[in-house]
């Protein structure tokens, strides 16, 4: 299914408005619906192109009718015939208007709904994280504990009967003289 594209700059001048105007216009959400990219360029596709009409449609008529209305009165009953119908016109523009906004309230609400499941998930994913911390940090205290009982275990003294005297405790012989203590080798005598 082929639909007609057409780029916002062309959109805007067939409507007589700025680029700057539409997009302002456009919500993020119809954004995605309507526009897309092709380059550097952002197409409009048909239902997009309709619904901006609509949207500026109303603020044109508006405007050239009471520009009409200021420059001359009504002088027959065909032109109240035709104000009639530009009265109904009105009013079918304002309908779709309000169809228009009502859909897009309808989004919002939407949209604020994913919002708040999405909110209600990492809370509870917050309070889980929160838990397993807690926990860990309760693992990692008795796990110190029973390590500093296992060293206090193997640090305790043998009741054989006999002192083990340590090599920390061993004394050394108050007078060193340089013949008791080793020489250190050199590489280069090893062949001797």
């Amino acid at each position: 299914m082929s639909e007609n594209f057409k780029t916002i700059r062309e959109l805007a001048e067939e409507i007589g408005v700025s680029k700057t105007a539409i997009n302002k216009k456009v919500s993020d959400s119809e954004r995605k619906q309507w526009f897309s990219k092709k380059g550097n360029r952002f197409l409009v596709n048909e239902i997009g192109q309709d619904a901006i009409k609509s949207m500026f449609s109303y603020d044109i008529n508006n405007r050239k009718s009471k520009t009409e209305n200021t420059e001359k009165q009504p002088e027959s009953k065909t032109e109240n015939f035709e104000n009639d119908n530009l009265k109904k016109s009105d009013f079918n523009h304002l309908s779709e208007i309000i169809k228009y906004q009502n859909a897009q309230i309808e989004d919002l609400k939407e949209t604020k709904s994913q919002h708040f499941k999405q909110l209600t998930q990492m809370q509870n994913l917050l309070d889980q994280q929160q838990r397993l911390a807690l926990q860990d940090k309760q693992l990692l205290e008795e796990y110190k504990a029973e390590i500093k009982d296992l060293k206090a275990l193997t640090m305790a003294p043998h009741d054989d009967g006999e002192k083990e005297v340590t090599s920390d405790k061993q004394l050394e012989p108050e007078s060193s003289t340089p013949e008791s203590q080793p020489k250190p080798k050199k590489w280069w005598r090893f062949g001797k």
